[in-house]
């Protein structure tokens, strides 16, 4: 081997060539980069579990302080948790308390979000941060508001705390952004409602149904649902007039005729209209043979 040139060795029929100092010098670098950086997470790891077991409340405040800002909201709380009730009653309350509050909504932990958002703005209505925390706790039940096909008590109760917090602050920012939210919630609540009316059209109770679908329309009386339902109305009234019993038939089948004459009003130009002035035209002709006495 000619002198001067490293030494090789030959391993699996391979001729290994000499290390790459490049190479060598980034492996180094890496090697100190993932030192530093475990070192770090160990002293911060160490800095929270020694503010943690620390009777210090200083300390405790600026380790919460620091989490929080910094977004690591799951560490924050238990910290805050603590410093809520060792500064109740004093100055440092507040900051404590709406750290606390944020960090749950942070965490998107609607439910207990909410809860400490709202007993923030209960606790201290002349906060600057009263207006925040009043529109999140609302927010909190809307993000909780579920399929309208499910129970809607979090929709409502997110309507009602939006509606009062345009009470509170006529004048906030977040004027614009809570009329949108209740508009999503009103539809939902629409859409509740009508499909609960529709559902007895279905379960062929038709006299439940009428009940149902009036109800509706005199709750939401503009409903983009308004023309299905008037229609389920008449549908309704007639296939209840056509099932009942004779001391009830002409009855009825004067309040379905009275329903077609309210719908066509309404929809002159309705795609229904053909399909109901068929019904209309049934319903008059066993009115007719009723009056005539050709029926008993």
């Amino acid at each position: 081997m000619q002198e001067g040139l490293p030494r090789c060795s030959v391993r699996g029929g391979y001729l290994c060539r000499p290390p790459n100092a490049s190479v060598t010098a980034r492996r180094a670098f890496h090697s100190l980069l993932f030192l530093a950086l475990f070192g770090a997470l160990l002293a911060g790891c160490s800095d929270y579990y020694k503010a943690m077991k620390s009777d210090d409340l200083d300390l405790k405040l600026a380790t919460a302080d620091t989490l929080f800002r910094s977004g690591k909201y799951e560490r924050a709380i238990p910290l805050l948790e603590e410093l809520s009730a060792l500064t109740r009653g004093t100055s440092i309350s507040e900051r404590v308390q709406y750290y606390l509050a944020k960090s749950y909504f942070g965490m998107k932990d609607y439910t207990l979000g909410g809860f400490y958002l709202a007993t923030f703005t209960k606790t201290f209505p002349t906060s600057r941060y009263a207006e925040e925390c009043a529109f999140l706790a609302a927010y909190c039940f809307y993000k909780n508001s579920p399929d309208y096909e499910l129970d809607q008590g979090d929709t409502q109760a997110a309507l009602d705390a939006l509606q009062l917090f345009l009470v509170r602050y006529p004048a906030s920012d977040r004027k614009d952004t809570c009329n949108a939210l209740i508009d999503v919630l009103r539809d939902k609540l629409e859409r509740k409602d009508y499909a609960g009316a529709e559902q007895y059209v279905q379960l062929r109770n038709y006299q439940a149904a009428g009940l149902a679908l009036d109800e509706f329309l005199k709750r939401w009386p503009n409903s983009r649902f308004r023309e299905e339902a008037m229609f389920l109305m008449l549908t309704s009234a007639q296939k209840l007039a056509a099932g009942s019993v004779p001391a009830k038939k002409e009855q009825r089948l004067r309040e379905a005729i009275r329903t077609y004459h309210n719908f066509a009003d309404a929809f002159s130009e309705s795609r229904y209209l053909a399909e109901a002035k068929r019904m209309e035209a049934s319903l008059e002709a066993q009115l007719d043979q009723i009056t005539k006495g050709t029926i008993p």
